[in-house]
């Protein structure tokens, strides 16, 4: 609960200054110099991306927390059977451990959506976050019938 209290306010945060910095690029705009309006253009484009990064981030997370309450559903959620340090780390050797399995099953059963999702979350248990996302996005495109991403 607290990681979507944290992304919300994150959002909020984000979209407060899309709105301020997209009326400076307007108030830019109706100077009406040549200078005034590059920059005007220049800083409406940031919010511009803002958005659009904003956007494909809410809609990866939500589909992803669609994919595990199905899961969940099923029953076949990963257990979590990760050794931990007394700081409550993962220990590098037990996410490796579970990492060759969720690959193992994961090249047995490569169009099963499934198997993408729980080596997803093997990746982000080992720290490779990149990998993680996109072993996520290829579970999200099986699980919806449309072209997995290469």
């Amino acid at each position: 609960m607290r990681a979507k209290i944290t992304y919300f306010v994150t959002a909020a945060v984000l979209v407060v200054y899309f709105v301020l910095a997209g009326s400076r690029g307007v108030m830019l705009l109706k100077q009406g110099t040549a200078l005034t309006a590059v920059f005007g253009a220049a800083v409406l484009i940031l919010p511009v991306i803002g958005v659009w990064f904003l956007w494909k981030n809410t809609r990866f997370v939500t589909r992803a927390n669609q994919l595990a309450a199905e899961l969940d559903a099923e029953g076949g959620l990963p257990v979590d059977e990760l050794v931990r340090t007394p700081g409550g780390r993962i220990d590098r050797d037990s996410a490796d451990a579970v990492f060759d399995r969720r690959r193992a099953e994961t090249e047995d059963s490569p169009d099963d959506w499934r198997c993408w999702f729980r080596l997803a979350v093997a990746y982000h248990d080992a720290r490779d976050t990149p990998r993680a996302r996109r072993a996520m996005q290829r579970a999200i495109a099986l699980h919806d019938g449309k072209p997995v991403p290469g």
